[in-house]
């Protein structure tokens, strides 16, 4: 059977619990088809690039599919009947990853970083500069503290 992906997003005003029985009833009308669902993630509430139908945030599942294509179309026509669904998509695939995806894996090492270094100078700045942290007037200190002039010894 072919291999498919399917990211679906929820409104932000359903709970997860929704969005996990909305999942839940995916899965058992996969399983009445001959299918499986092989993968499943929760991504969390996060924000949309833009407003779909008034909403700024939306519930993100994904799901790993292992059906007839007779299974995917039908839960497409389901997911595009359930009013708690924004958007979905799915795409055939050579093969569902194991372990976690890329959202989940970047969440973690975001987490993992900690301290980054001190900030750049100059973009992040207030604007004032100072003077003496300029190159060329460091290069211009450096000139002057070389070529002192010798006091003369007063001859008399």
């Amino acid at each position: 059977m072919p291999l498919y992906e399917c990211v679906l997003i929820a409104r932000n005003d359903a709970t997860q619990q929704q969005v996990d029985a909305l999942a839940d009833q995916i899965t058992q009308g996969m399983e009445a088809q001959g299918g499986a669902v092989k993968k499943r993630e929760y991504w969390g509430l996060r924000n949309l690039a833009y407003r779909i139908k008034k909403n700024r945030k939306g519930h993100y599942m994904l799901l790993g599919l292992d059906a007839p294509p007779a299974a995917v179309t039908e839960m497409e026509r389901l997911l595009r009947l359930n009013e708690d669904v924004l958007r979905f998509l799915t795409i055939r695939v050579p093969a569902i990853e194991e372990g976690p995806s890329a959202i989940l894996a970047r969440r973690g090492d975001d987490r993992e970083r900690g301290f980054r270094g001190p900030k750049p100078a100059g973009r992040f700045d207030s604007g004032r500069r100072r003077y003496d942290d300029r190159e060329e007037f460091r290069a211009r200190s450096d000139r002057d503290e070389e070529f002192q002039p010798v006091e003369s010894q007063g001859e008399e």
